[in-house]
């Protein structure tokens, strides 16, 4: 069938979105003088945007004709506003380059683009996602499954150099994505087999969730726009538009439109108006494009609260070894010049490392597998006195001692311990008033072993004192010392409270269970301890965010937040922690209210072996308003 510019395609359309609505979708030629490959609604706006190969990128008003351009050839494309500003995603055909570029609607003026470097596949599209902090990224979709995220931008500036935050397996035929920023998902279309969503976060681990499968040989899957409550995809081989919403884990198919006349429908654009959806249609068939309304209205599916957000200002450099390598951090304070203070961090396949406070690595000690690591001042190692350092050595089921030199911070490898464990895992040290350490060790089967370390002939030893068990694997703990009391951590259970002295019954008080707030693995325990008030910080691995409750009974909730990219330092953010640390000591500098050091289990931009992350205590006190 011919379509003329005076014929009209009208359709019945029932959505079903917990109840079922009707209405008649009425498409008409559109911008018969226009040769467009991609299609954009200006956000808030009667204005289009069009990505043309022969006429570059175009701001058209509601009739189809031309208020400003920039000369090139263009396709694929996506917007968000920026203040006043619209920032434009597209692909530069003569370059082959993705590129953003600011477009001023008020005064119909295009920016300078600022393109990302040439790919080593070729890209078929592009879309921008917007997270919770005003970060601008662009997600690239490649030919034979090659994905990227690159951050682009903050607030309403666009980055003069765009940086890669990661690499992401996409499905091999992809060609279409759009964010929703809201629920932070990537939508991407594989075209023979269905429609995917992928969580959209530059920390989130890759997995996908099946939007919809294709199952017959009649349909296709084709471009897609969101919409309240949902995404409308295309099926251009079917010439139908789907409606599917998210409930729960997975997606529910919630009504088609068919699309009759249209012989080659390629690319879709839709905007909320009064009274629904506005729809601009593209048909290859004929390269004619077509509008019109959707009498539909959609409730929005409830998202899950945000967490507020901090931002690493310094990162150590990356551990030495591939895979899950970094594990757990300590911060030795050095006791006449903080700001000379170290961090420690274990690498489960090498030994520990040591780094000042800017990230750069001082020493390695390769002695093996250590796993969490802690430190305490004034040891007696013979007649010397230093500071203790004590990891759990996963090699040898043993405790392995380092004295720290108190002046030079230098730490060399002090002795061993061994243990009847069969699977060491977590390690604390508790030092009550006496002066005396003690080393309370863990097994992945829930052991608990106390240790009271001594070194009076210069050779350190290790007496039980005490053996308690939880039902099932433990590995963080962390010691109040002024209040003598231990804090474990039970991954799939949650956190609890025990009398820290080796004298004492291990009754077992719960502080808090895995739940909405803390979400398993339970992780690295840590405490702040100031004048004002101590917070036990706990990693909530299953969630990728940092609980942070008070240290005295009843343990009251703070909240929970996220360490997130910092774009003006190019750090990326934290996720998969295992091991923490906090201190409220004022080590100089943006350290004065205290340092937070979490093992990071992604790093990306770029991506590269594990690290630990420096947030300065200030900006969770903050985040979270605490007291």
């Amino acid at each position: 069938m011919k379509i003329s510019k005076h014929y009209l395609l009208t359709a019945l359309i029932s959505l079903t979105y917990g109840h079922a609505l009707a209405g008649d979708l009425t498409l008409t030629p559109w911008g018969p003088a226009l040769d467009v490959q991609s299609l954009g609604f200006l956000p808030n706006s009667p204005e289009r945007l069009a990505a043309s190969e022969r006429d570059g990128l175009l701001l058209l008003d509601a009739k189809g004709s031309e208020l400003a351009h920039l000369k090139g050839s263009f396709t694929s494309l996506d917007s968000r506003t920026a203040g006043q500003q619209v920032l434009v995603a597209s692909l530069d055909n003569d370059r082959q380059q993705a590129l953003l570029v600011s477009l001023d609607p008020a005064g119909r003026r295009w920016g300078a683009p600022v393109y990302l470097p040439t790919r080593d596949f070729p890209v078929n599209g592009l879309c921008l996602y917007r997270d919770s902090v005003a970060n601008l990224f662009l997600f690239l979709v490649g030919e034979e499954g090659k994905g990227e995220q690159w951050l682009v931008g903050n607030g309403a500036m666009l980055m003069p150099q765009p940086q890669r935050v990661r690499g992401l397996p996409l499905p091999p035929s992809a060609q279409f994505c759009q964010v929703d920023d809201g629920a932070q998902q990537l939508l991407v279309n594989e075209k023979n087999v269905g429609w995917w969503a992928y969580p959209a976060h530059p920390e989130a681990d890759v997995t996908r969730m099946p939007v919809a499968i294709i199952d017959n040989a009649r349909q296709e899957a084709g471009a897609m726009a969101l919409v309240p409550g949902g995404v409308i995809a295309l099926d251009p081989k079917a010439a139908q538009l789907h409606l599917y919403q998210q409930q729960g884990e997975r997606w529910v198919a919630q009504g088609s439109l068919p699309l009759p006349g249209l012989k080659e429908p390629e690319n879709l654009a839709l905007q909320p108006t009064a009274n629904g959806l506005q729809v601009l249609l593209r048909d290859d068939g004929n390269s004619r494009l077509y509008q019109g309304e959707i009498n539909w209205q959609a409730k929005p599916v409830p998202l899950a609260p945000v967490l507020p957000e901090v931002a690493a200002i310094r990162q150590s450099e990356p551990v030495g070894r591939q895979g899950d390598a970094a594990d757990d951090p300590a911060i030795w304070i050095h006791p006449e010049h903080p700001s000379k203070s170290r961090v420690l961090g274990t690498n489960k396949k090498q030994g520990l490392l040591a780094y000042d406070l800017d990230g750069k690595l001082l020493q390695e000690l390769a002695v093996g597998r250590l796993n969490n690591v802690d430190v305490r001042s004034s040891f007696k190692l013979g007649q010397q006195t230093v500071d203790l350092a004590v990891a759990s050595n996963r090699d040898h089921n043993s405790l392995s001692l380092f004295s720290i030199d108190r002046s030079s911070g230098e730490l060399r490898v002090a002795g061993e311990i061994a243990t009847p464990l069969k699977a060491i895992y977590g390690i604390c040290l508790f030092q009550p008033a006496s002066g005396e350490i003690y080393a309370i060790a863990n097994d992945k089967d829930g052991t608990f072993l106390q240790y009271r370390l001594s070194a009076p002939d210069g050779r350190v030893q290790g007496e039980l004192v005490r053996q308690f068990k939880v039902d099932s694997q433990p590995e963080g703990c962390v010691a109040d010392d002024q209040r003598q009391r231990l804090f474990i951590g039970e991954e799939d259970v949650g956190v609890w409270a025990v009398d820290a002295r080796s004298d004492q019954p291990a009754q077992l008080t719960s502080v808090i269970k895995v739940g909405a707030q803390l979400q398993a693995d339970v992780e690295g325990l840590a405490l702040y301890q100031s004048a004002k008030r101590d917070y036990l910080v706990i990693s909530s691995q299953g969630n990728d965010s940092y609980l942070v409750l008070d240290a005295e009974p009843p343990f009251a909730s703070h909240g929970a937040f996220r360490v997130g990219l910092n774009a003006l330092a190019g750090i990326d953010g934290a996720s998969e922690t295992d091991g923490l640390e906090v201190t409220a000591i004022n080590l100089g500098g943006p350290w004065s209210q205290g340092m937070l050091v979490v093992q990071d289990g992604r790093k990306r931009m770029p991506e590269q072996t594990q690290n630990f992350k420096f947030v300065p205590w200030d900006q969770v006190t903050k985040a979270l308003k605490l007291p």
